[in-house]
């Protein structure tokens, strides 16, 4: 049996957003589910990247290698042939 990628919640529309909302999801011919996901996916696109939670990942970590942004792969692949060598 598949699993459920997305979870089920409730959510109460007055009657002339659902009937707008219906209408919509007919032209653009989707179910109104994913209609509502674009409509929260334009919402979350305006939330700025500040205020997101992985932001506060950067910098916590000091590897002493100035570039790593940019040269990342190559620094992987020098580590892993130190690994390699040892």
């Amino acid at each position: 049996m598949a699993t459920l990628t997305k979870r089920p919640i409730q959510v109460y529309l007055e009657e002339r957003q659902h009937q707008a909302l219906r209408r919509l999801a007919a032209d653009e011919s989707v179910s109104l589910s994913e209609l509502i996901r674009r409509g929260i996916n334009l919402l979350l696109a305006k939330i700025p990247i500040e205020k997101d939670p992985a932001w506060k990942i950067i910098g916590l970590g000091s590897s002493g290698v100035n570039d790593a942004a940019t040269r990342h792969d190559q620094h992987i692949v020098e580590e892993l042939c130190k690994e390699m060598n040892r």
